[in-house]
């Protein structure tokens, strides 16, 4: 059972909060909402399913669409919602959510610097945006960072932000799989929910 959270900042953002009772949480962003992109994608439910129920899980709906910038807006307020929740934070982000947990990680301020203690994404795009090159966030990333991509996705432009996550020391996980992981959720959920609980939980 996921609670319903009505995450602050005034665009509406709704999310589903998974094992509530945990101390950390993940933040879960999205693919396209306009083309589908929900906190009900299989991928996030897969996540949130890997991370309970040491660390909860918010899979959040964005607000109206407003071209990739309110969207950022909505992963920052909910990482503000769960820096001031929990005691420790991540980030996760599927498709274009990950180039939205990417530019969140990348601008996120918080009160406490050391809040938001990790990000991973899976399925990168190049761009978050018209103005926004999603591999310009990876380099300002203060957390560790974890990038996972499919070896046959065809669907995104993903090569840039695993080179640049490279470059940075990141971790680089492949998959043998195109952009929707089929048959390999599961094992896509493992991959990033062992990298997230060993940030947040063994350090908490």
């Amino acid at each position: 059972m996921s609670d319903v959270i009505h995450v602050p900042g005034g665009r509406h953002v709704v999310g589903s909060l998974d094992a509530s009772d945990a101390d950390a949480v993940v933040v879960a962003c999205p693919p396209h909402p306009q083309h589908g992109g929900s906190r009900s994608d299989p991928r996030l439910r897969a996540v949130g399913d890997a991370l309970g129920p040491d660390v909860a899980c918010l899979r959040i709906d964005y607000g109206p669409w407003d071209e990739g910038h309110g969207e950022r807006v909505d992963a920052e307020n909910a990482l503000a919602w769960a820096a001031d929740s929990y005691d420790a934070v991540g980030l996760f982000g599927y498709s274009f959510g990950a180039a939205v947990a990417l530019w969140a990680a990348a601008e996120f301020r918080d009160d406490n610097p050391d809040s938001l203690r990790a990000c991973s994404v899976l399925a990168p795009p190049a761009g978050l945006s018209a103005d926004r090159e999603t591999v310009d966030a990876v380099g300002n990333i203060g957390c560790p960072l974890q990038v996972v991509y499919g070896e046959r996705d065809e669907t995104v432009a993903w090569e840039p932000v695993v080179e640049r996550a490279r470059e940075r020391g990141g971790t680089v996980e492949s998959v043998t799989a195109g952009h929707q992981f089929a048959g390999e959720r599961d094992a896509v959920a493992d991959l990033v929910a062992s990298f997230l609980r060993a940030h947040l939980v063994s350090k908490r």
